[in-house]
């Protein structure tokens, strides 16, 4: 049935289900409390704004179906092209979300200086900032092409009638919570006016083949603010991350239609903007102390990425009755496993001990294959024993304590030779596939007994 004018539906605010009246408990995501009274979206336009819309006809069999490579728009910025999967395909829809001030705007103004210079037609669309504030910001990054077209604009209609007009390579969005719709009465960043917006921003970027970046809000969970369906609609999402008060950052790809979803660029923030680091494995192991004990260095992999990282513990005996676990950088829940088959396969009393456990560099790693990494550093710091210095251990660890095998392990310790390290522990049904490697030694190990005993 056609929603009448002024018909007043209720939506989620973390997966837009929408229902005709309230629910304490949302049925699509089982969230409560999450259901908000807004006006129903007009059904006149339907969402299409005059867009062309898609080829439709008969259906077609999978093998008559002709493809061609993707020619992708280079950024000139290898850390965000590896991330965006070889750079920026036309008519792609891209959300970047992260936290305020993490640098999303300076990032996309860097990647806008570097399409226009390469000859690329530019609009960059602001509901936040004015043209002064953007012109100052642009000054500090560096010379600008004349290609780069500036709007100050949050409404709809004119964003998109400036988009046909101009018709740009790249369209910038910053952001998709300020944007409205005249025609629906929700404040800008409702749920209906974010789902409208993308809505249409998503028909002009297929419709008219131009590669549109939407900025969102992130909400203090961490995820993009407004409903799911948001990420659902757009072919990439990228998230910033990082503490804004530290000079490094991590851009990370949770979803990806055109490449890997594992990717992660690393950036740090200096007055010059956002400059690219290289070698993340070096920066993550700077400052570590040499002949302390707690302090380890694994290896995990972030799509086709090995970085190693320093994983640091600190055991010690607890003043209360119920000891005190804290985790930053991995799974809180994982570490508490860790440490149980410890205490259980090695007879380490460890359940009256406080336990940290810090991944350094400010990086979140969940990957398995750093269990190892954190039961030896737990051990280093209980024993007050260091590991050598120049010793990387990988490996996942099951709960009967046995040491399970790790991929692409090659690939970890070619980076690990890199970087000057002499020795490998490594699980020991991935010894027998990794080719010898001058000046590496590896050693291999079934149960985490054995990697405790070389400590």
């Amino acid at each position: 049935m056609a929603k009448g004018k002024g018909t007043t539906v209720f939506y989620c605010q973390n997966c837009g289900y929408e229902s005709s009246k309230w629910m304490g408990q949302c049925p699509g995501c089982r969230e409560w409390n999450t259901m908000t009274e807004e006006k129903a979206a007009p059904v006149t336009r339907g969402g299409s704004h005059g867009v062309h819309k898609r080829e439709t006809g008969s259906p077609s069999s999978l093998s008559m179906v002709s493809i061609q490579e993707e020619i992708r728009m280079l950024t000139h910025m290898e850390e965000l092209d590896r991330v965006l999967g070889g750079g920026i395909v036309p008519g792609s829809l891209t959300l970047v979300g992260g936290d305020p001030g993490i640098g999303k705007s300076t990032l996309l103004l860097q990647v806008c200086r570097n399409l226009a210079a390469d000859g690329r037609k530019v609009l960059y669309i602001s509901g936040e900032e004015s043209l002064r504030q953007i012109k100052i910001r642009a000054n500090r990054l560096g010379e600008f092409s004349d290609d780069l077209l500036l709007l100050c604009e949050t409404g709809l209609l004119t964003v998109e009638q400036t988009i046909r007009s101009v018709m740009p390579d790249v369209a910038i969005i910053d952001s998709i919570q300020t944007m409205y719709d005249e025609e629906l009465s929700a404040a800008p960043g409702s749920v209906s006016q974010v789902r409208q917006t993308t809505g249409v921003l998503l028909q002009l970027a297929k419709g008219l083949n131009v590669s549109v970046f939407i900025v969102g809000h992130v909400t203090k969970e961490g995820t993009v603010a407004g409903p799911r369906v948001l990420e659902h609609m757009v072919d990439t999402v990228l998230y910033f991350e990082g503490d804004r008060h530290a000079s490094y950052r991590i851009l990370r790809g949770v979803k990806n239609r055109f490449g890997s979803t594992n990717e992660i660029g690393v950036f740090e923030m200096k007055t010059e903007g956002l400059v690219e680091v290289k070698n993340p494995s070096e920066f993550m192991l700077s400052g570590k102390p040499e002949g302390a004990s707690g302090s380890v260095v694994s290896c995990s992999m972030e799509g086709t990425r090995p970085i190693l990282l320093e994983i640091q513990a600190l055991v010690c005996r607890s003043n209360f009755g119920i000891p005190r676990r804290q985790a930053i950088g991995t799974d809180f829940n994982r570490v508490n496993l860790l440490m149980a088959v410890l205490e259980k396969r090695l007879n380490l009393q460890m359940s009256d001990c406080d336990a940290y456990v810090n991944l350094a560099g400010g990086i979140r790693i969940v990957e398995p294959a750093i269990d190892l990494g954190i039961a030896m550093a737990v051990v280093s710091s209980f024993k007050n024993r260091a590991i050598d210095d120049r010793t990387i251990v990988f490996g996942e660890i099951g709960l009967s304590g046995e040491v399970r095998g790790v991929s692409m392990v090659e690939q970890r310790v070619s980076e690990a030779a890199k970087l000057g390290f002499t020795t490998c522990v490594i699980p020991e049904v991935n010894r027998s596939h990794v080719h010898p490697i001058e000046g590496i030694r590896l050693i291999g190990v079934r149960t985490v007994r054995d990697a405790v005993d070389l400590i």
